[in-house]
């Protein structure tokens, strides 16, 4: 099927599942759509399984988007706590479509629980509350990740799959792989023919040189040899050193749960010229789930300014992850939302589209990981492949077989496609537009979105305490600090004594810089020792000339 035939499907309104070989537009065809519905007046949800694929859309986790979370099951009890969460009942009161970006990814359950969420909120019995669902992926990339005692089965072979009245578009042009030897490497792996010259081909490429003046990425199947690559590097980097340890408490399980889905390290070292990678969303600070940078140095308070690929300056305070059940946050978890990247493994490249790759398959350990592995370079001039071994280039016999169901499946939605004529094709779109309250032609008015300091100073009027205000905006509270000094600095009379702490801490601070000659934080720090923690400095800081 061709990318055009998948869009006209797309536009009628039909679930469908959007598949096809890595670099065969799938992404693309995603936000041709995503585009489509915003220029004719429509909401949708943009998630995927995954932080760093929900980066190639712009869009959050599935998990995010839902309210889901970190849980593995939904009782009567969470549906109501997320039902009382007003960002959510207008989240799903203004989307009418749903996308859901690397599927392969997903587990069965959980796709059950997004549409029993989705049921919930649009207080209906239709598949995922009548939202059109748009599923993408491939499942002979890589399968959902299993964890002890959890059953990971594919999204294929969860009830809402079945009830959802799919249509299969599987795309079969390729537009990333730039030779012919390389498509034929990807296609021999895809279709379980991998002979003595494929693998001929790719020995070829064992330690061998790349493109001058390209940086590889550099993918490991396991996170050991990714954090020994990445620590070699810290290791050779001059300069002093900063550590930043995770701050937890609540239910210890939810907490050892928050630890592992979070992706943040538990102690974070970090030096001047570190290659890092974000893992949560942060719209307001201009990073996502996947954002690539490097530590460019530290700020007065010991936090990290990363510069990122696009060229931004973010300086990454703390940020929390929280685990909320009956209004009630029941564990929790504070640390910096980077990890070292010059390395990263293979699961976390899925999506990527790369120059220059240097890849260890000789641990492989699942079908479909070599496969991911190679269809991220561009050609095969720019593999370097450090080695392989027999599991690497293996995939899952169920899913051969499924992918030659779905083949069938796209086909006959080609010839359905094919029998409608333009003017009928113009008019099925035009009646969906109108159907989930879009206008045909009349783009999606852009929401203004109040600046992330002002919201904060909404809540110093109303009084609240620091602590409130944090957990209200599910941020810490020393980044709440940091909007009220912002706003000190654009509003010198804001009123902020209900903050002000105690005259005895006041002079301290005070006393402190006195002695050091300036106001820097390090240098209070230095000299008031334990007795006063850097939270505290800052906020006296706040009061020295009142």
């Amino acid at each position: 099927m061709t990318q055009r035939e998948a869009l006209d499907i797309l536009k009628t309104g039909a679930n469908v599942f959007l598949t096809g070989a890595a670099g065969s537009g799938k992404t693309y065809v995603l936000n041709s759509y995503i585009d489509y519905l915003r220029n004719n007046g429509v909401d949708v949800g943009i998630t995927a399984s995954t932080g760093i694929a929900a980066t190639h859309l712009g869009g959050v986790t599935i998990h995010s988007w839902t309210g889901l979370g970190v849980r593995d099951s939904l009782t009567p009890y969470d549906l109501e706590a997320l039902e009382e969460k007003q960002y959510l009942w207008k989240r799903f009161e203004s989307a009418k479509v749903l996308v859901i970006d690397e599927i392969s990814m997903l587990h069965h359950f959980r796709l059950d629980l997004v549409d029993r969420i989705c049921r919930s909120f649009k207080r209906t019995d239709a598949p995922f509350g009548g939202l059109q669902i748009v599923l993408c992926g491939d499942f002979f990339q890589l399968p959902p990740v299993a964890r002890m005692g959890e059953e990971a089965l594919s999204a294929y072979h969860s009830d809402a799959w079945a009830n959802m009245g799919i249509h299969v578009c599987y795309l079969e042009e390729q537009w990333r792989q730039k030779d012919d030897e390389m498509i034929r490497i990807l296609r021999a792996i895809r279709g379980n023919d991998v002979t003595d010259d494929v693998y001929e081909s790719l020995r070829a490429r064992d330690n061998a040189a790349l493109p001058r003046g390209i940086q590889p990425t550099r993918l490991y199947t396991h996170n050991i040899d990714v954090d020994r690559i990445n620590d070699q590097h810290l290791s050779e980097l001059e300069g002093e050193t900063h550590e930043y340890r995770m701050r937890s408490k609540g239910n210890p399980a939810l907490v050892e749960a928050l630890k592992k889905s979070c992706l943040a390290p538990e102690v974070l070292t970090l030096k001047t010229g570190t290659r890092v990678m974000f893992v949560k969303n942060n719209f307001d600070a201009g990073y996502v789930n996947g954002t690539l940078g490097v530590v460019t140095g530290f700020d007065d308070m010991g936090m990290p300014v990363v510069k990122t690929l696009p060229g931004e300056t973010i300086t990454a305070d703390e940020m929390t992850w929280s685990v909320e059940e009956d209004g009630k946050i029941k564990a929790e978890v504070t640390q910096v939302p980077l990890r070292l990247a010059w390395a990263i493994t293979v699961h976390k490249s899925q999506g990527m589209s790369l120059d220059a790759v240097e890849v260890d398959l000789s641990k492989s350990f699942v079908a479909g990981m070599g496969y991911v592995a190679l269809s991220r370079v561009r050609t095969l001039a720019g593999l370097r492949l450090l080695g392989i071994n027999n599991q690497a280039l293996m995939i899952n016999p169920e899913v051969l077989e499924f992918d030659r169901e779905l083949l069938e499946a796209s086909k006959k939605q080609e010839e359905w496609i094919a029998g409608i004529s333009p003017a009928e094709k113009k008019k099925l779109h035009e009646e969906f537009i109108v159907r989930i309250g879009g206008t045909p032609g009349k783009k999606l008015e852009k929401k203004t979105k109040v600046p992330t300091i002002e919201v904060t100073r909404q809540f110093l009027l109303e009084k609240l305490s620091l602590e409130t205000i944090a957990a209200k905006r599910e941020l810490t509270v020393e980044t709440i600090v940091s909007h009220i000094e912002k706003l000190r600095e654009k509003d010198p009379a804001l009123d902020i004594e209900h903050i002000r702490p105690h005259k005895i801490i006041i002079e301290k601070v005070k006393d402190a810089f006195k002695k050091a000659g300036d106001t820097r934080l390090t240098s209070a720090k230095n000299i008031l020792g334990e007795k006063i923690s850097f939270l505290e400095i800052r906020i006296a800081r706040l009061f020295l000339d009142s």
